[in-house]
């Protein structure tokens, strides 16, 4: 195996460590607070130690494929299943546990680069992929994917970052305060597959329109609620771009603020609900709902679904590129 290692981009007062063990960040601090989840070292993040998403980049497809399976061509493929029936987060080796190679590194830029071989997890084609991390002064860290293909296939890559901004990645982040411009979600079945029609937010505890804490509806008896046992669920960005605000995350404990900027469509809100008993970094215990995830991507189970704005495909001669920033101030 490659050895691993862990880079560091500083600019102004954000600093991000980054692994190439699924080119995770590992250590996020913002103004000396960290605000992510994960572990101390590189090691701890392999599958033999711990099996976790922590920071990761997901891929092949990040989120659920429903019973595993995809078309390809008029071929149905089985994947693995690794959620009940489905296949999660690109099967139970998925690009999170990838090592990838260091094409660049600099105080400010990480591009970070490697193959999946066709057959990986049981999806065709052979994928170059390139993620490239960069800092700015602002406190804007930039993510850029790439991939190319040599036969069709489906994609979907986001970053799996855990985020606590209070200063204490024990404690509940029901008292965040979070805003998502989105109209409307994704209503899902107990296997949290998409039921296969949008539905507004307007007069639900999904409506994030205007910030809220994300603990005021969290138990509220609505059966969406009950499937993930909390928020598990995608969001329909009313205007994905670099120049919009998709989602603002507030601390008020500590005064962080975290702004998304995206240019993918959807927005995979994920409450930390199946946390418990881990532990994380210097041996702290995350307990549920200690984290929130804002996970930048195409809609869950696009390549079986016919959404025009989110199809999870991926063909030779059209590279895939999505670029998602996480702006930082206090």
């Amino acid at each position: 195996m490659k050895k691993l290692e862990v880079y560091t981009l500083q600019a102004g007062r954000v600093q991000a460590d980054i692994t190439n063990l699924g080119a995770r960040v590992m250590r996020l601090m913002v103004g000396g607070v960290d605000v992510v989840q994960g572990f101390d070292r590189p090691e701890d993040y392999l599958p033999e130690n711990h099996l976790s998403d922590f920071g990761a980049v997901i891929g092949r497809y990040a989120n659920r494929l429903a019973g595993g399976r995809i078309a390809i061509d008029w071929d149905v493929i089985q994947l693995p299943q690794n959620d009940g029936p489905n296949c999660l987060h690109g099967g139970p080796r998925g690009w999170q546990y990838a090592v990838y190679d260091v094409v660049e590194a600099s105080d400010t830029r990480l591009e970070l680069a490697m193959v999946s071989p066709d057959g990986d997890q049981g999806f065709p084609g052979t994928v170059q992929v390139r993620v490239v991390y960069s800092l700015s002064p602002d406190g804007a860290l930039r993510i850029d994917y790439h991939a190319e293909t040599d036969q069709p296939t489906v994609i979907n890559i986001t970053n799996h970052s855990y985020f606590n901004l209070s200063g204490d990645l024990s404690s509940s982040i029901h008292d965040h305060l979070l805003l998502i411009d989105a109209e409307r979600f994704t209503p899902v079945n107990r296997y949290s597959i998409p039921l296969g029609k949008h539905a507004s937010v307007e007069g639900t505890p999904f409506d994030f329109r205007r910030p809220k804490p994300i603990g005021r509806d969290i138990e509220a008896e609505d059966p969406q609620l009950l499937i993930g046992r909390g928020y598990d669920h995608n969001y329909v960005l009313r205007q994905p771009s670099l120049d919009h605000v998709s989602a603002r995350l507030t601390c008020p404990q500590s005064g962080i603020v975290l702004e998304v900027s995206t240019t993918a469509p959807g927005l995979q809100l994920y409450t930390g609900n199946y946390l418990g008993g881990i532990s994380g970094k210097g041996g702290v215990c995350y307990p549920v709902r200690s984290a929130v995830c804002l996970e930048t991507q195409q809609y869950p189970d696009s390549p079986n679904r016919r959404w025009p704005e989110s199809t999870g495909r991926l063909l030779p001669d059209h590279p895939f590129h999505s670029t998602t920033v996480f702006k930082f101030s206090i």
